[in-house]
């Protein structure tokens, strides 16, 4: 194990962290270790992390099972171009990903990351209409409050008033946005609802390619739930005016919300799905686009030779896929279904009285999240700093405070993380 300690003013002086700038940087913690839901700081500290490493570590850190996987492959085969190349890893993590997702997905595009899922999904959903003769069908529609990624495809259905990416509004591809639902899982539903996304496709649905949406949780656009009927209503729309429906799961996916995926919380199955994130058990970056046959086989008979249009050079990368494979077999396993439930029933408890609090514009529980939603823009360095010192690793953003722990933690260790959130909110009344 490297036991030299981190060079914190080279880190701060040459090193961009995410949505961080050079001359102000926000604080680093530097981290030795991780084992289960703790991470391990070179000060001393332990820390039991609230964020799964933005989702990611769904089984918890240093899993035996994952790192076995990884010890096997790297004797064997480290990484190998896929192009007119394949390997066993690849192989094996496609028949998973077909067996675990909804039917009639069984296409696999095996990408780098979560926002190249996305630019995969978007340019699929367009040779596929291209491919069927219908060229002008070039447009997305999508919903505020929507994240789908940094990449210039995937910020072009991001939120373009309320999103991170508002530097870039005018070179962006510019697409159909309608208001994002209101109507939470909890609540009534009301057709109503429905009734933006049918005027717009009934009106323009000669140029939407496909309609993309973060199914029932939308991420790091606000953290926001909404009624699965909605998405219900969406798929129905697509289906009634011939667009592909794209459900971006990249956070959502591999239980999160207590369903295996958010689509099955309204029984749907999309044309075209992006997974991510959890998909390796957060130990390496990896993510996957599936589609149906159809979908593939009308892109397979279109212009360019029939071919997708992208090839990633770490593509299905087998030390990636051997570790996502064996993430894979935990997850089919099945012991996050009563994990999941067990989280969101305690998340309830300790996180819906903060609703009403000073300070506290709502708290809310989905699955394996808990949020809870500010009056007021959180000072970030401050708050981290606090979170430190009680032991845990929370990273708020905005006016959001929220967690998505690993399925793995304890009831005490999520205790302890809710408990920090409250004091939060104490220290807010107080200032």
């Amino acid at each position: 194990m490297n036991t030299a300690s981190v060079d914190l003013e080279f880190d701060q002086r040459h090193l961009w962290h995410p949505y961080t700038s050079l001359t102000n940087p926000l604080p680093t913690y530097p981290v030795t270790s991780a084992s289960g839901v703790y991470l391990y700081l070179e000060t001393g500290e332990q820390l039991i992390d609230g964020m799964a490493s933005w989702w990611s570590t769904i089984h918890g850190y240093n899993h035996p099972h994952l790192n076995a996987a990884l010890h096997q492959q790297v004797d064997t085969l480290a990484h190998v171009m896929f192009g007119g190349l394949t390997h066993a890893p690849a192989v094996e993590l496609g028949k998973a990903l077909v067996a675990l997702t909804p039917e009639p997905l069984d296409a696999v595009f095996l990408a780098d990351s979560g926002s190249i899922a996305v630019e995969v999904a978007i340019k699929m959903a367009i040779q596929f209409q291209v491919s069927r003769g219908l060229p002008k069908k070039t447009k997305l529609a999508t919903i505020r409050q929507g994240y789908h990624g940094d990449t210039f495809a995937a910020m072009s259905v991001c939120d373009p008033i309320n999103g991170m990416h508002e530097l870039f509004r005018g070179i962006l591809a510019e697409h159909y946005f309608l208001p994002s639902p209101e109507i939470r899982p909890d609540q009534d539903w009301c057709d109503r609802e429905l009734d933006a996304a049918r005027q717009l496709l009934s009106t323009q649905h000669q140029t939407i390619a496909a309609f993309i949406l973060e199914p029932c949780v939308q991420g790091a656009g606000g953290m926001r739930f909404y009624h699965p009927n909605y998405l219900r209503g969406i798929r129905e729309l697509c289906d009634r005016y011939d667009i592909l429906l794209i459900a971006d799961e990249i956070a959502t996916g591999f239980g999160r919300t207590g369903k295996l995926f958010a689509c099955d919380h309204a029984n749907i199955a999309p044309d075209i799905l992006c997974v991510g994130k959890a998909l390796t058990g957060g130990y390496m970056t990896l993510a996957a686009t599936l589609t149906t046959r159809h979908v593939a086989n009308t892109i397979g008979q279109g212009p360019g030779g029939g071919h997708l249009m992208h090839g990633p050079t770490f593509m299905a990368n087998p030390l990636a896929c051997a570790v996502a494979h064996a993430s894979l077999q935990l997850v089919a396993g099945g012991a996050w279904q009563q994990q999941v439930s067990r989280i969101e029933q305690q998340l309830r408890a300790e996180l819906l009285p903060l609703n009403g609090r000073v300070g506290v514009r709502n708290a809310r529980v989905f699955g394996a999240i808990g949020v809870v939603e500010m009056e007021d823009t959180i000072d970030v360095a401050k708050a981290q700093l606090g979170f430190v010192q009680r032991g845990v690793w929370i990273r708020p953003f905005g006016k959001l405070l929220y967690i998505m722990p690993p399925y793995c933690i304890e009831p005490n260790e999520l205790s302890q993380l809710t408990a920090a959130m409250a004091a939060f909110v104490d220290q807010c009344e107080l200032d």
